[in-house]
């Protein structure tokens, strides 16, 4: 990467990083501390942990569409502001309704499409996929940072101060995206990276696609409902609301370190749907776990470590999935629709998992939970084994549109090269690439031979 590549990546990966950590320093101590305030309910506490998934799956889209027009960093801002603004509400709310109406417009400032788009003008086609994963790493970080310290925080400044930090923290990533982001020389459309309206139908009929939607639908889902009595169990079960960090650390620690060898297992030895199916029963047995002993401290670790070793490798392997299933043209698409499901998920689970507790108690949740794990893995079962395909841009700089179809041609004779778009419009050619049989040098030879004025 150049240097203004490096700094665009970084800068952008830090706003990903503060918003993400805003987000979800609230989510293990939401239930805790609303239960305290003017008309709580069970209902509404997993509506005020969930209603921000509500707000970005429905803008997210319209977010990114609209910065194509009138520019990245304005409508980043503009999220940011908005984030800001529900968090200043909720930090004054004293009525459960105040903070839902917060945590909703904090949720209305979908910066994910138009950031993922700035990422896209000012990178190269070269580097774009390792910027994509640096970024995709800064937002794991976030969430396991802010599980671990929200509780701490809070235990400080109670849960109106969790609000006015989360406040800063947007302003501090406004202050970012307008001092140490570059500004791009133009705006382009990259179909890698962000939606293309044209193709949003054909990617939303793709069975394979469908299938896994479904599933981070369910997995957000499931996370959000079981934060709304997780934190209230383990206070029940004698853990003080300001040492839950004792629980959490451990338990990503160790999550994260028991499924670092199912991930190569996945990628290198391509053993990728196995390893899927077994993280899915990890999350089944996991919520069945928490049905039966979630009244003693022991239990609650010991299937929360179960739960989060089975999320972690999801949420691994699901983008890879999508990367690896999607055209290499409307894998910007595919991720924008991925992202939406997994929102409205979020938001979702959120409301049933408050409206199962209240009716029925916390056992009910985690067997809702189960069960809709099982349906995931029921329909995983017929899934068709991934290609284990990676996406390659490469600039056609001087090729010409009379030579395309000869260029297109050699490259397909490449060992390792599956499939070929051209997109004269972006001055970007999208390849399916088997990288344990393409041969690099190979491939740049021809490239060179096509690309020389």
């Amino acid at each position: 990467m150049t240097p203004a590549e490096r700094r665009a990546t970084w800068s952008l990966a830090s706003i990903y990083a503060l918003r993400m950590l805003g987000l979800f320093l609230i989510m293990p101590v939401m239930s805790l501390f609303a239960e305290q305030m003017e008309g709580s309910t069970p209902s509404l506490i997993g509506l005020a942990i969930g209603i921000y998934g509500m707000s970005q799956a429905v803008l997210q889209i319209p977010f990114g569409l609209v910065s194509d027009r009138v520019g990245r960093k304005k409508i980043i801002v503009f999220g940011l502001l908005l984030f800001c603004l529900g968090s200043v509400i909720a930090a004054f709310s004293t009525s459960i309704y105040g903070v839902i109406v917060g945590r909703a417009v904090q949720g209305s400032g979908a910066i994910a499409g138009p950031t993922m788009a700035l990422l896209a003008d000012l990178t190269q086609e070269v580097h774009r996929t390792k910027a994509m994963a640096l970024i995709g790493a800064s937002i794991g970080i976030s969430f396991g940072v802010a599980i671990a310290a929200g509780p701490v925080i809070a235990g400080f400044v109670g849960i109106h101060g969790l609000f006015w930090l989360i406040a800063v923290l947007s302003l501090l990533a406004i202050l970012v995206i307008i001092f140490l982001v570059p500004q791009p020389q133009q705006l382009k459309k990259h179909r890698d990276a962000e939606l293309v309206s044209s193709s949003f139908f054909q990617v939303l009929k793709e069975p394979e696609l469908l299938r896994l939607n479904y599933g981070i639908f369910v997995l957000h889902a499931i996370l959000t409902a079981s934060f709304v009595v997780l934190p209230l169990l383990m206070r029940d079960a004698g853990l003080l609301p300001s040492d839950h960090w004792k629980v959490y650390l451990p338990v990503f620690v160790a999550s994260f370190a028991v499924i670092i060898p199912f991930v190569i297992l996945a990628e290198k030895k391509r053993k990728m749907k196995p390893v899927f199916l077994f993280a899915i029963l990890i999350l089944v047995l996991a919520d069945l776990g928490l049905m039966q002993f979630n009244t003693t401290l022991f239990g609650i670790v010991g299937f929360l470590t179960l739960f989060f070793s089975g999320f972690n490798l999801l949420e691994a392997t699901l983008p890879s999935l999508i990367s690896k299933t999607a055209p290499g043209d409307m894998r910007g698409t595919a991720m924008g629709i991925y992202s939406t499901c997994q929102f409205l998920g979020a938001g979702i689970g959120g409301s049933l998992g408050g409206w199962c507790y209240g009716q029925y108690g916390a056992p009910a949740v985690f067997l809702l939970c189960a069960l809709v794990a099982l349906s995931w893995l029921l329909l995983s079962f017929s899934m068709k084994p991934p290609r284990y395909w990676a996406n390659l841009l490469i600039s056609l700089q001087s090729v010409t549109e009379q030579r395309a179809d000869e260029f297109t041609l050699e490259m397909l004779k490449l060992k390792g090269v599956e499939d070929i778009t051209l997109h004269y419009d972006e001055g970007v050619a999208y390849l399916k690439v088997d990288n344990q049989q393409l041969d690099r040098q190979e491939l740049q030879l021809l490239i060179t031979k096509y690309t020389q004025v």
